[in-house]
């Protein structure tokens, strides 16, 4: 059964150290996500989360199109080593908030 989260499976895990920055990530993921729900690709992870983490999170999209979009806008718009990526995958569905 495909759900919004799990057609979410195009994803993306960055790690900075600035709280700012991440704002930014996650208005570029809702900019780029050009198709169904662009509140989705952070899957409500907040700032505590982010902490948890290490100060790391993942994006997830619908799309690698809209992944890739997330990525070139980030390099375009943010400055070199203010972030960077950690890993992205093609089969790594979001998880509903709170499951």
């Amino acid at each position: 059964m495909s759900t919004i989260h799990s057609d979410r499976k195009f994803s993306i895990t960055i790690h900075t150290d600035a709280l700012a920055v991440i704002h930014c990530l996650r208005a570029l993921s809702k900019f780029s996500q050009k198709t169904g729900s662009n509140q989705m690709p952070w899957n409500d992870q907040r700032d505590d989360v982010w902490v948890k983490n290490n100060h790391e999170l993942t994006f997830h999209f619908s799309e690698p199109k809209y992944r890739d979009r997330f990525i070139a806008e980030a390099k375009r718009l943010l400055p070199d080593g203010s972030w960077k990526v950690l890993r992205t995958r093609d089969y790594n569905s979001a998880k509903k908030p709170g499951a």
